[in-house]
Order: C-alpha cells, then sequence, then structure tokens
C-alpha cells in the first residue's frame, strides 16, 4: 500500500522538471500520472479476479516484481515516451498491489481485528501520500528526477522479500474446480473504465465533443459489459452481487466520499495561495495536513470499528466528514489559514473513520474465492470518486468563482468558489449519510423479521 500510494504522489512534484528533461509541454508531461491512474483504475477489478482464479499470492509477488522493474525503467528511460510506458506497467503492479493487499486481509487475519488491519492499510497509503512530495522534492534537489523512481527499487526488493516469506501459499486447485477467467469481460470493462476517466480527464477542466464521445462510449461499453456478463458462465462480475444492500451501498458512499475529498486538493492550494497570500512552501505544509491526519487516525480508527461496529462508525465518519466540509462553506476568509486547516483536519479525520469501516464492512464476511474481486470493486468506486471529483468539483469550483484562470482570479472569487464548492461536497456527504442510514434501518427491519432460534 504504501509503494502504491507513494508511487503517485511522489511523481506529482517532478512535473515541472520532467517537462523540462524532456522539453514536453505541460498536456504532455500530465501523462506520466495520467498513465499510472488510468492503469490502475481500468484494471484493477479484473487483477483482483485474476488473484481469485490462479492464486492471490503468486499474482501479488508478480505485481511487486513487476512494479520494480518498472521503476528501473522509469529512472533509466532515455526518451519521453519510454518513461509513459514505463509509468503505465508500474500503474499495472500498482493495481495488482493495492486489490490483494486488501484481499489478503480476510485471509491472514482473525475477524475481530479487521478494523485495525484496514485502517493500518490506510494509514500506510497516507505516509505514502504526505511522503510523496518532500521526499520527491529532495531526490530531485539532490540526485535528480531519476532517483524519484529509482527509490522504489530498493523498497520493492523489500516488499517482494516479505511478501514471499510470510503470506500464506496458495491453495492448490484442480482444473476442474478452478473458474474460467472471463476475458471479454474484463476488456470491455477495462476499455469503459478508460473511456469515462479520460472523459473526466482530458481538456484541462473543459467539457468539449471528444469528452462527450467518450462519455457516450463509455454509457455503450456499460451496456455491454452488462449483457455479457449475464450471459456468461463464469463472469467477471455476478450481476447478482449488486442485489446486496450493505454492498452496492458501500460503493456509493465510497465513490461518494472520494469525490469530496478530492475537493480539498482541487480547491485548497488556490485558496490558500491566491486569498490568504501564502507562499509555495506554506501551501505545500498547509496541505500536508490532510495526510498527516489520514497517518495518525488511521490505525485508532480501526480499532473503534473493531470495538463499536460498522455501522455506527460509518455514520460518525460521514458526519464527522459533513461537519468539516460544511464548515469550510462557512469559513470567511478573515480567519486565515486555522480556518482552513481546522476543518480540514476533523474532515479528513471523518474520512479515515469512514474508509475504516467502510472497507471492513464489505471484506469482513466476503466469501473467499471473491475477496480479490471485492476488494478491486472498493478500490474501484474510490477511483472513480477521484476521478470524477477532479472534474466535477473542479468545475463548481471554477463556475463560483466566475473564471476559467484561477491563477488570475481575485482573491474573493477565490473565496466564493471555495465556499460553493464544499457546500456541493457537504451535500454529497449527507446523501452519503442517508445511504448508511438507510441501510442501518434496512438491517433492523431484517434482523426484527428473521425467525428467533
Amino acid at each position: 500500500m504504501l509503494l502504491s500510494s507513494l508511487g503517485t504522489s511522489i511523481a506529482n512534484v517532478a512535473l515541472p522538471t520532467l517537462a523540462q528533461a524532456f522539453t514536453a509541454s505541460f498536456q504532455e508531461v500530465q501523462w506520466v500520472v495520467l498513465a499510472y491512474l488510468l492503469t490502475i483504475t481500468t484494471l484493477i477489478v479484473g487483477v483482483g479476479r485474476l488473484g481469485d482464479v490462479i492464486g492471490r499470492r503468486r499474482l501479488l509477488l508478480a505485481g511487486i516484481l513487476l512494479f520494480t522493474a518498472a521503476s528501473v525503467l522509469c529512472g533509466v528511460a532515455p526518451a519521453f515516451w519510454t518513461l509513459i510506458a514505463a509509468r503505465a506497467a508500474q500503474g499495472l503492479g500498482a493495481a495488482i498491489m493495492m486489490a490483494l493487499t486488501m484481499a489478503f486481509v480476510g485471509e491472514i487475519v482473525p475477524k475481530a481485528k479487521t478494523g485495525t488491519a484496514m485502517g493500518l492499510l490506510g494509514t500506510m497509503s497516507a505516509i505514502g501520500t504526505a511522503l510523496g512530495p518532500s521526499l520527491g522534492g529532495i531526490l530531485i534537489s539532490g540526485p535528480g528526477w531519476r532517483a524519484i523512481f529509482l527509490i522504489n527499487v530498493p523498497l520493492g526488493v523489500l516488499a517482494l522479500l516479505l511478501a514471499r516469506r510470510h503470506l500464506p501459499a496458495d491453495r492448490r486447485a484442480t482444473e476442474a474446480a478452478r473458474p474460467r477467467f472471463d476475458i471479454a469481460g474484463t476488456l470491455l470493462l477495462a476499455l469503459t473504465l478508460a473511456a469515462y476517466a479520460l472523459a473526466m480527464t482530458i481538456g484541462r477542466g473543459g467539457f468539449g465533443p471528444l469528452n462527450l464521445a467518450l462519455l457516450l462510449a463509455a454509457a455503450v461499453g456499460t451496456g455491454l459489459f452488462v449483457l455479457t456478463e449475464a450471459r456468461t458462465a463464469s463472469p467477471l462480475v455476478r450481476l447478482a452481487m449488486f442485489r446486496s444492500p450493505a454492498l452496492s451501498a458501500s460503493l456509493v458512499m465510497s465513490a461518494l466520499v472520494s469525490t469530496v475529498m478530492m475537493a480539498t486538493l482541487v480547491v485548497g492550494p488556490f485558496y490558500l495561495s491566491r486569498t490568504l497570500g501564502l507562499g509555495a512552501a506554506l501551501v505545500g505544509i498547509a496541505m500536508s495536513a490532510g495526510p498527516i491526519v489520514s497517518a495518525l487516525t488511521g490505525v485508532p480508527a480501526g480499532r473503534v470499528v473493531d470495538r463499536l461496529g460498522t455501522h455506527s462508525t460509518t455514520v460518525a465518519g460521514l458526519a464527522g466528514t459533513a461537519a468539516g466540509s460544511l464548515a469550510l462553506s462557512m469559513m470567511p476568509a478573515a480567519s486565515g489559514v486555522a480556518g482552513y486547516v481546522v476543518p480540514l483536519v476533523v474532515t479528513t479525520a471523518g474520512y479515515a473513520l469512514f474508509q475504516a469501516a467502510n472497507n471492513t464492512a464489505v471484506m469482513k464476511d466476503v466469501l473467499p474465492d471473491r475477496r480479490g474481486l471485492v476488494s478491486g470493486l472498493l478500490n474501484l468506486s474510490r477511483n472513480l470518486g477521484l476521478v470524477t471529483g477532479a472534474s466535477v468539483m473542479g468545475a463548481v469550483f471554477a463556475l463560483a468563482a466566475a473564471t476559467t484562470d484561477m491563477t488570475t482570479a481575485s482573491p474573493e472569487a477565490v473565496a466564493t468558489g471555495m465556499r460553493t464548492t464544499f457546500a456541493v461536497a457537504a451535500a454529497l456527504i449527507v446523501v452519503a449519510l442517508a445511504v448508511a442510514l438507510a441501510l442501518a434501518a434496512g438491517n433492523r427491519a431484517l434482523a426484527r423479521r428473521s425467525p428467533q432460534t
């Protein structure tokens, strides 16, 4: 989890340096990040299911090895497009690590400690996110940009040795008992997700004919995927899974909350620099408050989940996230940096609690032969929320500020945009809270109807 999150955050800080090193435009150099994220988004469900079919330990070891080898290729890339191809390969390794690491929790951790384990995974992800910008800056100013990729090599070798030594061996299954891997469904889902993700990310905030065409392609792809899965004997995703209120609600809530959390990354830098007048270094310090809080609260949040249960902690986490978002929507600029950072801390702490509870609720009782798939779906819902949030919350921000160029917008316009964006964010969290409360009410009603034993 540390490796995959570090792979995302450490590359962002290097984009200006890479643009200069390869004489690339801003639009081109963005693909250093997009190639990695798009590969994870499009393939994470497929690789999760593949782990269920061929063995999770075997595939996880291959994913760590691929990530490490791709990091070497990134670090020695002689040309820009070689770097992009290596980043895509690195993304495939990261998708395998993200999906199967969570899937292994159900296999190696007692049910009573599932929340703590999920909280620890959240902590490691947050540490990777927080460590990336600072570590990347040090490496770029010292050895150079190639070091930001080569630093993954010793970490990858260590992860490979630990996984090989400590993870349980895959259960051997006969060819007759082993389910077939749905290649057609996997390809259709990957193409559909790629079309949607591209529609949300290209155009630098604009939404033109190409974006609409990609959205239409994603809609058609979704229809074809549903038809294919309904007719396949061994589908990638059994559509009946979504009849489970718990799974469907968890995926919806995860996507909504991730959409909101992306707003902090979209809005925060502009508000801190344009409205509050902070320099780049102070903006970075203020923005790091979120990942630091996630890192500190992940494990305690998991322990709270184990002690109090998933339903109450899910509601508490969503309530905290909503309260923080609502405070940001009403915060006057005169409150200064503290007026932004304190609600951000509340929002992020609520998010950490929600993530631990939501992931535990889904993964705790999932069938062993579907853990990789369900883990992939959970990670996918989060990634789609982040991708959607970058586009939708960015559009809300620009619309409320009445400008398309935030770098020249007035401090008052940026403050108005910030407050409006977080008002929308609070509304989305209220929707997620309503879903959580409806799920809890449904479970109570089901428990009352169940025959007494």
